[in-house]
């Protein structure tokens, strides 16, 4: 009888460890959760995060060019191919939906600077009378919008295919991604930077009119057929076609409202699959069949918007998306086996001004795509993810790997002493293209951080991640270029980036300090003098000192109570609180002149040095 009983409870006990293996979804087991009053979430940042704009719009563009003035864009896509970045991402004039549609491309050697955009799918003249069995209307002058969740396939015989689709929207709420639209092209990118001639690959078969491309099996390049032959084949890739795709096409394994799907591979063969929602399922055969209806993945918060998964080049694993039900903020957590998540930390927690409203315009970082298997691996071993910024301006950024958010040791950073290239590696840069964040060289070639703006709807930004310190001593030296212009502010903040001493240098030639609800002035600077800043803080005593070039400006109180402070802020612009969670979502208008540029302000930065006391 016991062998029976044993028996018996070990069949159980292999028959439960094979349901819950058959069952076995990714999870967020960690404790910390974003709050949407703030942009950052009061997330901990993810330390050595670059972010950079690769497109600001601007409808003012004096050469008129659509690629500069058409103001909704969104969805970019990540490919790294021949030593080089390569973006797409889709574009209309105004919103989400209404046409024209187009899908251009961006390049770039370092992800930092990057190409003026090229359009690669241009617009596509829908013929008068067009229907549709899903929606009541009729196309009249109409072209077609974009919608696609993929832009890029290298191929094994080494070709970069990049991809769109082009769908009908017959009016501002009609949807391009009902599955009768007209159908999914395919290019070749070639290693001279030239494309090759536009081709259908996969048409919708409710198109019965002659289309503008030909299929790519017309081709005269055999191998570029077999490159698209062998994307058809990859249910991985066809998978996120579903959207557009015929709803009862076959090369689409699992049928049904899956949005933008991200897949990865566990060491175990086992295929991760994300989609929007935070809804996932695995798959053993590579994306044939999937293992169970997609679900929610317990712990995960992730309203309608993307997320991204993938494996890192340390071995772990990394999610990227909008823990909130908000586009914000835009956060990384890593897994060391691809299933249990057990932190969350800050990618990028701002949101500039949506200079151009339009239709279903929404506010933050959002709709993050990393480099999908297969299409590339940077040199620098970093998790490179692009993104669109209230579907608006183009955006991305590389995170260290490993991703770490404690400093192991205090700021000894003289940037003239430090290596080439490595002299930002610890701090967390956000620069847009009118207020860029960079290394520069002075006349005596000494190197410096250099924060430039003349952006009057966004802000330059470079912060210094510390070890948490409640008594604190920072040395900074700082050279401005202007003192009637401008703002620099320099904040010292916990963890959760609450701010507790905030010295600025304002547009009146004031040296100035926060004091509860008033500024106090502390000095007035000059244009082109250095400026060497010492600043002794305790948050215990909730007391501090400045001193500028040797002379004490006095004590003051901290203007908020906190445990430590962990990084100490550049920010050359205001706090920035708008939009909020009450915000109403859809803005439909422009700002007051919204395409002009200020006069540039500039602040170079020699040093900074922190130890505590």
């Amino acid at each position: 009888m016991p062998d029976i009983k044993l028996k018996i409870t070990t069949l159980v006990s292999v028959l439960c460890m094979q349901f819950s293996h058959a069952q076995d979804t990714i999870r967020y087991t960690g404790k910390t959760l974003v709050n949407v009053d703030y942009h950052h979430g009061a997330l901990a940042p993810a330390i050595g995060v670059h972010s950079y704009q690769t497109l600001r719009v601007n409808r003012d563009d004096p050469d008129k060019d659509t690629a500069i003035t058409w103001t909704y864009n969104h969805a970019p896509n990540l490919a790294y191919w021949n030593e080089t970045f390569y973006l797409n991402y889709l574009s209309n004039p105004v919103g989400e939906h209404v046409p024209p549609g187009q899908t251009l491309l961006q390049t770039s050697k370092d992800g930092r600077t990057w190409s003026k955009p090229v359009t690669i799918f241009p617009p596509y003249k829908i013929p008068d009378g067009t229907t549709k069995k899903s929606h009541l209307g009729m196309a009249k002058d109409l072209y077609a919008v974009m919608h696609q969740r993929m832009g890029f396939y290298v191929s094994k015989n080494k070709k970069l295919l990049t991809l769109a689709y082009y769908g009908i929207a017959l009016d501002a709420k009609d949807d391009p991604n009902d599955g009768n639209g007209i159908g999914r092209v395919v290019r070749e990118i070639k290693k001279d930077g030239s494309f090759g001639p536009i081709y259908f690959i996969r048409p919708n078969a409710s198109w019965k009119r002659k289309s503008d491309y030909p299929l790519f099996t017309e081709s005269v390049d055999k191998e570029f057929i077999k490159a698209c032959e062998e994307l058809l084949a990859n249910k991985l890739v066809t998978q996120q076609w579903v959207e557009e795709a015929d709803r009862d096409d076959p090369l689409i394994s699992l049928k049904g409202e899956y949005k933008a799907l991200s897949a990865y591979h566990l060491t175990d063969g086992r295929v991760v699959g994300l989609w929007k929602n935070a809804l996932t399922s695995m798959s053993k055969d590579n994306g044939a069949t999937w293992l169970y209806k997609p679900k929610r993945a317990p712990g995960f918060v992730n309203s309608n918007a993307k997320i991204w998964g993938q494996k890192t080049s340390d071995g772990k694993y990394a999610t990227v998306y909008n823990p909130s039900e908000f586009r914000w903020p835009l956060a990384v957590s890593v897994s060391d086996d691809g299933i249990n998540y057990k932190n969350l930390l800050l990618v990028n927690g701002e949101i500039t001004a949506m200079r151009y409203g339009g239709n279903y315009k929404s506010y933050g970082p959002q709709y993050p795509r990393g480099i999908s298997e297969g299409d590339g691996t940077p040199p620098d071993g970093k998790l490179w993810v692009s993104y669109s910024m209230n579907k608006e301006d183009i955006w991305i950024s590389s995170i260290p790997v490993p991703v770490k958010s404690v400093a192991e040791k205090h700021a000894a950073d003289r940037f003239a002493d430090l290596p080439d290239g490595k002299e930002l590696s610890e701090w967390n840069i956000y620069s847009p293209l009118w207020a860029a964040v960079r290394i520069e060289k002075g006349q005596d070639g000494s190197k410096f951080l250099s924060l430039k703006d003349s952006d009057p709807f966004d802000y330059a930004k470079a912060e210094r991640v510390i070890p948490a310190t409640t008594k604190l001593i920072a040395e900074i030296s700082v050279e401005t270029k202007q003192n009637d212009h401008g703002l620099l502010d320099i904040e010292f903040q916990d963890a959760k980036g609450t701010p507790v001493v905030r010295l600025s240098f304002d547009s009146t030639g004031n040296f100035r300090a926060k004091a509860g609800y008033r500024n106090k002035n502390l000095m007035t600077y000059k244009s082109g003098e250095k400026y060497d800043i010492k600043v002794q803080l305790d948050t215990e005593t909730r007391l501090y000192s400045v001193s500028v070039n040797g002379k004490n400006l006095g004590n003051n109180i901290l203007f908020a109570p906190l445990e430590a402070v962990s990084r100490i802020t550049f920010r050359t612009g205001d706090t920035r609180r708008f939009p909020n969670a009450d915000t109403p979502t859809d803005q439909m208008y422009d700002l007051p002149n919204a395409g002009r540029k200020d006069q540039e302000a500039v602040y170079n930065v020699r040093y900074v040095i922190t130890k505590a006391e």
